[in-house]
């Protein structure tokens, strides 16, 4: 009975305010979508950082024809050297392969990459180095590697190619940051809104929160018709925004994905994982302001 009257009063209290709750249960969605891009770009970031340091090498470029480094003022690597610091390489314990690539395999990949440049009618084999390719059990352990053999006799330069991903991976922070910023940003502006709808509701009501009152009801039994319409208003607006993100995933996997196939997207477990974030975040900022909007409005 009890239970039966509290949701009596809490359907009246949305039918009351209709149009301030449609606008409450937008903004939330509209809040908590926002947030929930930023909790996927955290997870995309997260992803495409997994994929590409799977993936990244050292370079080892040898002394060839053109180099001008101290380290090559005797010439050309020798073939003695060139199988002293492969061997060298592959007794590393943080090298898990080595692949040696020859001015010829170079050659061939550079024509490839640049097949439609002007530069590729420009260059020979012989001006492109020899060099190693180095797969790193850990891609963190590059100071290993550089540290052995920059300088040495032979060796050209040792490039890292975790440093060129580097300034893409902190654009993309940046944009997860402020995704993440707008999405908090948002939620305050929900919960806002929620506090001002159920201080007009408390006002509407003050009569029939004055007779419980007097017939001794207490306060939490007063106060929570109030709560419940937050929370109610939460939970339907949450429930749009994670259809608007269970949209956004459908369109990344049927029309973005096919497009760009050099790296993965966030799986529909992120999805999931974000959306259960965001329910718990919807309720407990819509619990919190209606709680702090009835101590001070609801004067019970």
């Amino acid at each position: 009975m009890r239970a039966r009257f509290i949701l009596s009063e809490v359907g009246i209290g949305l039918r009351r305010n209709l149009t301030m709750t449609f606008a409450v249960v937008i903004t939330v969605a509209i809040s908590l979508s926002l947030l929930g891009i930023g909790l996927l770009s955290n997870s995309q970031v997260r992803v495409m950082k997994d994929y590409w340091y799977d993936k990244i090498e050292v370079s080892v470029y040898l002394c060839g024809a053109l180099s001008d480094s101290p380290s090559c003022s005797g010439g050309m690597v020798t073939p003695a050297q060139r199988l002293e610091i492969q061997n060298d390489l592959e007794d590393l314990p943080v090298v898990e392969t080595v692949y040696y690539e020859s001015q010829s395999e170079a050659f061939d990949r550079f024509q490839e990459r640049f097949k439609d440049s002007a530069i590729s009618q420009n260059v020979t084999a012989d001006q492109l180095p020899e060099s190693f390719r180095v797969k790193l059990k850990d891609p963190t352990q590059f100071a290993v590697v550089q540290s052995a053999f920059s300088g040495r006799p032979g060796v050209d330069v040792v490039q890292d190619q975790r440093s060129i991903l580097e300034k893409f991976f902190r654009l993309l922070n940046v944009l997860r940051d402020g995704a993440l910023a707008i999405g908090f940003a948002s939620v305050l502006t929900a919960a806002l809104l929620i506090s001002n709808t159920l201080r007009i509701a408390a006002f509407n009501r003050r009569r029939e929160t004055n007779v419980m009152k007097l017939v001794g009801a207490s306060s939490f039994s007063i106060q929570l018709p109030f709560i419940l319409e937050g929370v109610f208003s939460a939970i339907l607006g949450w429930g749009f925004s994670v259809g608007l993100l269970s949209g956004l995933k459908i369109v990344i996997d049927d029309r973005i994905a096919p497009l760009l196939t050099f790296t993965n997207f966030f799986t529909w477990n992120d999805v999931w994982v974000s959306s259960a974030y965001l329910l718990g975040t919807g309720l407990i900022v819509s619990a919190l302001a209606s709680i702090l909007t009835l101590r001070k409005y609801l004067k019970v």
